[in-house]
């Protein structure tokens, strides 16, 4: 099957159907990725985080993270993915609300599990939009819409089910740490640091927040802190100086080494694969 490409060459649109049985290398794409897992079960690896899921289910994954699925047995899906250039979800948030529910959020699992009434749902549409994108007379404004609806009906049901989970199994303390860490990752950088806010030891820290986020607090921290580098290398203009600056690097070279380590490819290789989204010009109109 054929993608969708820019005028540059780059893949913006796609959909494939695969069926695995093993685990494949971590892959690092520059567009944001959807696996609708029809039957099976495995584990879901994106960047820090280890997710066990079991079909039928959504996984979600933004440009350049690095993923890849480790099935329990076989495991059939269908992997659609698309551009920000092809569609913004920035600029969409209020027609989808998928950005920071079912992408780009440190805190919440990225897999919307699903009835088997909303899997036969997806399956239809996911059919119409394999039968649009097979049309050789294709059009984008009919593909951008169902990604709008496919998206816009996987953050409801992640919403509800977050909604009827409420109050089930929280840990208060972990849901603290998550506040300090939103208002201050960028100046406390170590575990110890919230730990001693939290009143609790090295040790029960790390416990329970590998256990209630599925991710060490070293890993939560550095993971809040790149989100927001990739968040102004998107939705920004800043030069790479500037970001440096903004997230408290003491200069753009060890800002580069770090997101360099983390994400594998440069700030200046994210921003060219990912693109600036339309958003970061929307003040200026």
């Amino acid at each position: 099957m054929e993608n969708l490409y820019s005028g540059t060459g780059e893949v913006h649109f796609g959909l494939v159907k695969c069926e695995v049985d093993s685990s494949c290398p971590p892959q690092q794409y520059p567009l944001y990725t959807i696996y609708f897992i029809s039957n099976g079960s495995g584990t879901f690896h994106a960047d820090f985080g280890k997710f066990k899921f079991s079909g039928p289910a959504l996984l979600f994954s933004t440009p350049l993270q690095q993923i890849y699925l480790e099935p329990d047995g076989r495991l059939n899906f269908i992997q659609m993915q698309f551009h920000g250039d092809f569609y913004c979800i920035e600029y969409h948030r209020n027609e989808v609300a998928c950005n920071g529910l079912l992408f780009n959020s440190i805190y919440i699992d990225p897999i919307v599990t699903l009835t088997n009434e909303q899997a036969v749902s997806f399956s239809d549409l996911l059919g119409e939009i394999f039968s649009e994108h097979e049309n050789p007379h294709t059009s984008d404004i009919v593909l951008r819409a169902y990604l709008q609806l496919f998206l816009a009906k996987s953050s409801s049901i992640k919403l509800q089910s977050l909604k009827e989970s409420n109050g089930f199994a929280k840990d208060q303390a972990m849901e603290e740490f998550k506040q300090l860490l939103e208002e201050n990752f960028l100046n406390l950088r170590k575990p110890s640091d919230y730990a001693t806010l939290l009143a609790m030891s090295p040790n029960n820290f790390t416990r329970r927040c590998s256990t209630y986020f599925k991710k060490s607090p070293s890993a939560m921290i550095q993971e809040r802190i790149i989100l927001e580098s990739k968040k102004q290398l998107h939705l920004t203009r800043l030069s790479i100086k500037e970001i440096a600056y903004n997230l408290k690097f003491q200069d753009e070279f060890y800002f580069s080494r770090v997101f360099k380590k983390s994400v594998k490819v440069s700030p200046q290789a994210f921003r060219k694969q990912t693109g600036i989204s339309i958003v970061a010009d929307l003040s200026k109109a």
